[in-house]
């Protein structure tokens, strides 16, 4: 199995329409995060050009998300997958095409983080899309097409080429994203089509106005109740934070620092008086509305 993207071998092989639950050690690792990929910078992506003014075209991706997301009372946004009908999947596989055969590596950097940001959410909705002809799936690990007899998910099979190099969500994810920038706010900005996950954007990322639109997907995440939460007395957090860790400062107390910077003042007190991780929880049932 996978979860967000790696493997997690036998871990609950029944559990994945459902919140699941890890009760953390001292330093809040639970055994699925030993099976976490690491950030493993894939270098030939390093390259760019700052002297290329050129802007990256997302004005298909937001009309998709214009009509097709939609807002929850529960306060997620859920993508309407039953609702996209043969022509706007046309629409999305030439938008995901038109993006791929890009010379990505001749643009900015500010303009590859918004296009790899893109492209990761889009890849998500087609795989979930086009794995959807005999009914939706109840959670995105049932979509089995990664390579591998123990793997569950999509985000191990090379679904495109760019640049001439065979490309997978976890490339993008792990080996583009994460090394390349690190920045722990890029898990805010990507979807991995599963409730638990930070919200699927109401518009493309774009290099103007990166910064305040990564902050306010982190205000927005760690504010919601499956971001963080006092539950019967337990900081129960999401199960990215303990995946990811060495992402949020390697341990307990960069995991807070962090999420205090960006909660609000009543949950950053509260932060504050209770000091410690407890548990981590992910809901992978589709974000489907």
């Amino acid at each position: 199995m996978k979860l967000r993207g790696f493997r997690l071998g036998l871990v609950l092989p029944a559990a994945i329409t459902a919140a699941f639950w890890l009760a953390a050690p001292p330093e809040f690792r639970s055994s699925a995060a030993l099976a976490a990929p690491s950030a493993d910078p894939w270098l030939r992506w390093r390259t760019a050009d700052e002297n290329n003014p050129a802007e990256i075209d997302f004005a298909a991706w937001d009309d998709l998300l214009q009509r097709f997301l939609t807002p929850s009372a529960a306060g997620i946004n859920l993508f309407r997958y039953g609702a996209v009908a043969a022509a706007d999947r046309a629409i999305l596989d030439g938008m995901v095409a038109k993006l791929a055969a890009l010379p990505i590596s001749t643009y900015s950097r500010a303009r590859q983080l918004a296009y790899w940001i893109n492209l990761y959410n889009a890849l998500t909705v087609k795989v979930v899309l086009d794995n959807s002809r005999d009914g939706l799936a109840a959670s995105i690990l049932d979509i089995d097409i990664s390579p591998g007899f123990f793997s569950n998910g999509p985000w191990d099979k090379k679904l495109l080429r760019i640049e001439g190099e065979a490309i997978s969500l976890n490339d993008i994810e792990h080996r583009i994203l994460r090394p390349l920038w690190r920045d722990p706010r890029i898990h805010y900005a990507l979807n991995c089509a599963s409730l638990g996950c930070p919200n699927l954007g109401a518009t493309a990322y774009r290099a103007k106005g990166m910064e305040a639109r990564l902050d306010a997907a982190a205000r927005a995440f760690i504010n919601h109740p499956r971001g963080v939460r006092f539950e019967n007395g337990d900081l129960v957090v999401s199960s990215i934070y303990d995946w990811f860790i060495e992402d949020f400062g390697g341990g307990n107390a960069g995991v807070l620092t962090h999420l205090k910077r960006y909660a609000a003042p009543a949950l950053a007190e509260e932060l504050t008086r209770h000091g410690r991780l407890d548990r981590s929880s992910y809901d992978w049932r589709l974000n489907g509305g």
